[in-house]
């Protein structure tokens, strides 16, 4: 890996580096993946995945936390 500095809005940084705390990740393997994703679009976990690629069935964005979070997705969060 090549080491790259990059110039983030104070407010999307605290953002970002919130979002891969929650998500279990480091903020350079969230921009990584980020990046990833909108550069290779078919090389995507939900590009390949018939079921939510099929508006007809789901249609929005996936959640990153899906998995993690699918209870409160799916019945609410009881807390």
């Amino acid at each position: 890996m090549h080491r790259t500095t990059i110039m983030l809005p104070e407010d999307l940084k605290i953002a970002a580096e919130k979002h891969a705390h929650q998500t279990g990740r480091s903020l350079g393997q969230l921009i990584r993946e980020a990046l990833e994703k909108d550069l290779n679009p078919s090389k995507s976990v939900w590009g390949r995945d018939s079921f939510l690629t099929d508006t007809r069935i789901f249609e929005g964005e996936v959640p990153d936390d899906l998995a993690a979070h699918h209870d409160d997705y799916l019945y609410g969060n009881k807390a």
